[in-house]
């Protein structure tokens, strides 16, 4: 498999990024007049409020023009040399692909389990894919799943993970030299699970196009499934209610951060019930970012659709700043109060009490499961003269640490 191509340098790449800062610009000044439109009069002048709205716009499309750059920069391509242990030469290798490309093509199956080393899938119908087409498929998910980009992703065996985790950690404290020793309190322990759910899609083809001996057809069937698979896992990992899906961050009790218990996500309150405060909105974004312990922040980033984005994007901090900034190079994510922002279009909008902003340490806050093994039925009837092409992989999901992950609530108190 090819190394991921790097489009942090593309020409394309490079004039997004220009747009984008000089679209930031216009807004900048175009906002900065609303502003000052607003303390001279308390409102400002329609046409001005619809022209910082059309700039907002230019600077979303440019950041989403940008993102698409380079994710697709970071999508794996197949048809090159393999990766590190599996040399390019090597017969099983080349034997398994022209096995499973048979398979594809004209669905015959005669044998393939001893050449291609693939096996039927225990609970359905099909094959088990060879494991360069998992890998393509794991990749290609990865760079177009927001949620696998900044979570903990684990690829396992059963279809049930269990982790233990530590709610409490042991007890310690200081003696004498001659003291007697007391018996501390053991660790309180919390054993967490996250079950895998089959996730499915159903790509078709043409035989003209399965004959077509230019088609990599294991390239060809990791790219028609990934946005399927991006899209359904996306909004599973976000409000997902665990029931034959992954659960969702914002599926779980959300509870004030001052009474905040193991097994609860903690809310700071944006001030104003379905909008920020009308005073200093800011302060409380600063709030949200302390509600996780120090040792959360490092690696904490903001989490909210592009709607929320837009809106925070005109809040300035208090010697002046805009506390949203775009990214300064390729590659990079824009920034608020200096902490990265992942936009998930399936976040939910700001509204009366919705959690519309998400803060911390997603990697260590949530856990996806993927089941190792994607299986493939090749259907040549449902859909004639289409061939399709039931996919199948099982994928779980869960919050595994509940101090990481905070949001804000779009309430009063």
């Amino acid at each position: 498999m090819k190394e991921t191509k790097q489009a942090s340098g593309t020409p394309e790449a490079r004039a997004v990024l220009h747009e984008m800062m000089a679209a930031f610009e216009a807004f900048k000044g175009a906002n900065d007049a609303r502003l000052d439109e607003i303390e001279r009069k308390s409102a400002a002048d329609a046409l001005l409020e619809e022209k910082v709205a059309r700039i907002d716009q230019a600077v979303a499309s440019a950041q989403a023009r940008l993102d698409r750059v380079v994710s697709e920069g970071r999508r794996p391509e197949l048809a090159a040399a393999p990766s590190v242990g599996f040399a390019a030469t090597s017969p099983m290798k080349g034997e398994e692909k022209s096995a499973f490309d048979g398979y594809l093509k004209t669905g015959q199956s005669f044998g393939l389990e001893l050449k291609a080393g693939l096996s039927t899938a225990s609970n359905s119908a099909g094959y088990v894919v060879p494991e360069q087409t998992e890998r393509a498929i794991e990749r290609r998910l990865m760079a177009g799943s927001p949620m696998r980009e900044i979570a903990t992703v684990r690829t396992v065996g059963a279809g049930v993970f269990r982790k233990p985790v530590s709610t409490a950690g042991v007890a310690s404290g200081w003696v004498a030299e001659t003291a007697a020793r007391p018996e501390t309190d053991p660790a309180t322990l919390a054993l967490l699970e996250f079950p895998s759910a089959d996730l499915y899609a159903n790509p078709a083809a043409t035989q003209s196009l399965l004959d077509d001996a230019m088609i990599d057809l294991d390239e060809w069937l990791a790219a028609e499934v990934e946005d399927a698979f991006a899209a359904q896992e996306t909004q599973a990992f976000v409000t997902g209610d665990g029931i034959n899906k992954p659960k969702g961050f914002l599926s779980y009790d959300i509870v004030a951060e001052a009474d905040h218990e193991w097994g609860e996500i903690g809310y700071v309150a944006s001030g104003a019930a379905g909008a920020f405060a009308a005073e200093d909105p800011t302060d409380r974004l600063i709030d949200l970012v302390y509600a996780p312990k120090a040792q959360y922040r490092p690696n904490g980033r903001f989490v909210m659709n592009r709607k929320t984005v837009s809106a925070v994007r005109k809040f300035k901090d208090a010697d002046g700043n805009y506390i949203w900034q775009p990214a300064q190079r390729a590659g990079e994510t824009a920034s608020l109060l200096g902490y990265r922002v992942t936009e998930i279009e399936t976040m939910p909008d700001i509204a009366a009490n919705s959690a519309a902003i998400a803060f911390g340490d997603f990697q260590r806050g949530y856990l996806i499961v993927d089941r190792a093994g994607v299986r493939v039925l090749r259907d040549p009837y449902s859909a004639k003269p289409y061939v399709l092409f039931y996919t199948t992989k099982r994928v779980g999901g869960g919050v595994q640490n509940f101090d990481a992950i905070k949001v804000m609530k779009f309430s009063a108190s």
